[in-house]
């Protein structure tokens, strides 16, 4: 069969779950062979440690203790992503025959932007968090897609699939509402009747509300209430709602640097061809004109609906998180831009919504040179690692010290072999986030076993002002012995110095 040929022809669901069973994977692979614990994934290694019922993702204790046989988690990491990357493959090949009922290859590439966002590169980073995100993405991506059964069943099954998702990681609800923005858009491209538009969006809302009840009954009673707590309505909280708007757009505004501005802003006017085209359906349709007019408010609305949907939930947290790894909807604006495209180049040619790949050729590059800047942490962490567990062992005081304290010094300078690419590709610095030196949940991988968890770092901090004489003084920290006790005193990143080759 010819090239051309085989870019045109109907997929069998077969073939589709083959190419996103290799695009899912390919995305991933940079993260495995980095393989870097990243954060949390120290504590939960050292301990086997679960605890993510207090999180409110009661379901993700309940993975591992199926993945592992116990009732903790041991790091079996890779498996656990592995198994999700599956899920996910399969979830995409739903969703892309739900769009498309007939599939060729460009239509295949609509609904992969869901995998395909960079931000979702730091959820993947975690080895026990991470694919409980996947697999929280593939839950919501089923309950969009879910059609088959009785009536009941096409609401019950849908809520219960999303009420997993939240259990897993509550964000992805964000990905749901978003999800529901693209179906209001396909059934208008599908002419839709208008009872019928109401009747899909007021199940999927059902369907939301049945899932929060499930999720309140099962793992919300296990969550901790300073994850919950809400902004403080009688304080402004427009203000600080628009104030974490704000700090979210200016992160997002970080991936845009550079050529990904001219290939955004390409993909930005293939989607506006896409929505002149929806126009024209809304034009066709045999109904009052308000209410197509209604219709195409609506329309409108789900582009900065989905933008807002980015950070989602989040704004109104009292605890706001900025990190990427809460901007879970951008795969779904990046979806929504994608599915508007292909709407606008398909009736140009068969073969221009082939185009889409080169923007998804932007994250996976971006993938692979995350995976190489993981790399790079990694190198400096077991360096790290090795000083100072070698100045601890090597000195009988210290490593008899009842306890030995260790301080933290925040900044974003540590890693100064990843220096060119982080100028070239700031968003890496953000995705990263690792801006310590060394987390005392390291040091038992090294055999040192009396440095103190995070919570009193404080103390080591303290004795740094006091200008005791150290016992060890290295490039990168202070050892102070006091007594049977050790301070662990991390001094700023070399300042004022640059990598030149």
């Amino acid at each position: 069969m010819k090239a051309s040929a085989f870019l045109e022809r109907e997929l069998s669901h077969r073939q589709v779950l083959l190419f996103f069973l290799f695009a899912t994977f390919l995305y991933v692979l940079p993260l495995i062979l980095a393989d870097f614990p990243y954060i949390d994934d120290n504590w939960r290694a050292l301990a086997a440690g679960n605890a993510w019922a207090r999180q409110g993702r009661l379901f993700v204790d309940w993975l591992y203790g199926a993945l592992t046989f116990t009732g903790a988690a041991p790091n079996i990491f890779p498996l656990p992503l592995l198994l999700a990357t599956l899920a996910v493959s399969w979830a995409l090949t739903r969703l892309t025959f739900h769009y498309f009922p007939q599939p060729t290859l460009a239509a295949c590439l609509v609904p992969l932007p869901l995998w395909y966002n960079p931000f979702l590169l730091q959820n993947l980073s975690y080895q026990y968090d991470g694919p409980a995100t996947a697999l929280s993405l593939a839950a919501v991506v089923w309950a969009i897609t879910w059609r088959s059964g009785s009536r009941i069943q096409r609401w019950l099954v849908p809520a219960a699939l999303l009420a997993v998702a939240a259990g897993l990681y509550q964000i992805s609800l964000n990905v749901f509402l978003g999800l529901c923005a693209v179906e209001l858009i396909r059934a208008v491209q599908l002419r839709m009747p208008w009872s019928g538009i109401g009747r899909l969006l007021g199940g999927k809302l059902s369907q939301l509300g049945l899932a929060v009840l499930i999720y309140g009954v099962t793992a919300w009673p296990f969550t901790d209430a300073s994850r919950t707590a809400l902004l403080n309505w009688d304080a402004s909280p427009s203000l600080q709602v628009g104030i974490n708007i704000a700090r979210v757009t200016e992160k997002v505004a970080l991936l845009f640097e550079g050529g990904l501005l001219w290939l955004s802003l390409a993909l930005t006017l293939c989607a506006l061809l896409g929505a002149v085209r929806l126009g024209q359906r809304l034009a066709e349709r045999e109904e009052p004109v308000w209410k197509a007019w209604l219709l195409g408010v609506g329309c409108v609305l789900t582009v900065p609906v989905s933008a807002l949907l980015v950070p989602g939930m989040t704004l109104i947290f009292r605890d706001f998180n900025e990190g990427a790894r809460t901007l879970m909807g951008f795969g779904v604006l990046l979806t929504l831009l994608a599915y508007l495209a292909y709407l606008g180049l398909t009736p140009l040619h068969r073969r221009l919504p082939l185009l889409l790949a080169v923007a998804l050729l932007a994250p996976l590059s971006l993938s692979f040179a995350y995976g190489r800047v993981l790399t790079m942490q990694k190198t400096f962490a077991d360096n790290a690692l090795y000083s100072l567990s070698r100045d601890i062992a090597s000195r009988p005081a210290l490593r008899e010290a009842r306890r030995i304290y260790l301080s933290v010094t925040w900044s974003d300078r540590w890693l100064a072999a990843a220096g060119g690419t982080f100028r070239q590709l700031p968003v890496l610095r953000y995705l990263l986030n690792v801006d310590f030196y060394m987390l005392a949940e390291n040091l038992p991988s090294a055999g040192i076993t009396n440095v103190v968890a995070e919570r009193e770092r404080r103390n080591a901090t303290h004795v740094g002002y006091l200008e005791y004489p150290p016992l060890v003084d290295s490039l990168y920290y202070r050892i102070y012995l006091i007594g049977d006790y050790g301070f662990i005193v991390i001094k700023e990143p070399p300042h004022g110095r640059s990598v030149r080759w």
